[in-house]
């Protein structure tokens, strides 16, 4: 897939911050060090710095344009941002081994097999290891993206549309909940108020219809075009506009585990 563009993921800054901030709320204890992976374009920075003032802070991403913007736009001086994935992380060949807590926010659903990285990515953690993760793939906007992207000419340019599923808070409790852990896991629906024109096509359009847009945009700019306009028809009618904007329901799903004292 081609990188990601951190100006479009930034477009609805304050919806998609607003699940690490809650996150971060429910994190005990004073980590002197913490990794963030996943950490985009580094705009969460300031969250991790004003509940922990004093934490050495080491932002982790695999897309080399949202590490260059998170270095560009220094929200945090004192904080770093390094290139790594999350897989060489787990299995401790990142630039850093472990902190004393590991948080991700909305990134590791993109990483295959996701779920049997979580306890290695728990051990790294000194005190705990916590994430924030969609539980929308069956919402309307994803399964018409996998319906629409399955139609002529789009099936033959992007090939099955993967369901990028993640678990319920139980399922994830189940994993890491083990002798010598707590484990906190709880989720939460917000409604989404956006505003502007086809706002929930510009929505996923930064996330979750990436890939596909990347394929069809490589294979010929107007067949892009083209899906968006019928991708964006049926999110117009399944998302209508109201008087005070366009509402988007999202579910979202939190986990929080702690080694015991």
């Amino acid at each position: 897939m081609a990188d990601w563009s951190p100006t479009e993921y930034l477009r609805f800054s304050d919806e998609r911050s607003r699940p690490f901030v809650e996150l971060v709320a429910r994190v005990p204890g004073t980590p002197r060090t913490v990794v963030d992976l996943g950490c985009g374009p580094g705009h969460l920075t300031a969250v991790l710095r004003e509940r922990w003032p004093q934490a050495d802070v080491v932002g982790l991403d695999a897309s080399p344009a949202m590490v260059a913007r998170a270095r560009d736009q220094n929200a945090d001086p004192r904080a770093r941002y390094e290139l790594a994935d999350v897989r060489d992380y787990a299995a401790r060949r990142a630039p850093v081994a472990g902190a004393d807590l590991v948080i991700s926010n909305a990134a590791l659903q993109w990483v295959p097999g996701h779920r049997e990285l979580l306890r290695p990515l728990a051990d790294t953690a000194a005190q705990t290891f916590a994430f924030q993760v969609p539980g929308n793939h069956d919402a309307p906007s994803h399964r018409l993206l996998r319906e629409v992207a399955a139609r002529a000419p789009y099936a033959d340019v992007v090939g099955p549309v993967e369901r990028r599923a993640t678990a319920d808070p139980a399922a994830y409790l189940e994993v890491l909940a083990r002798p010598g852990w707590t484990v906190d896991a709880w989720e939460t629906t917000y409604v989404h108020v956006l505003a502007g024109p086809d706002p929930v096509l510009r929505w996923i359009s930064a996330t979750g219809a990436q890939p596909v847009l990347h394929a069809l945009e490589a294979a010929d700019a107007a067949l892009r075009a083209r899906f968006e306009d019928e991708y964006g028809a049926a999110l117009r009618e399944a998302y209508p506009t109201q008087s005070y904007g366009t509402p988007l329901e999202f579910r979202r799903v939190f986990v929080v585990a702690t080694r015991a004292a």
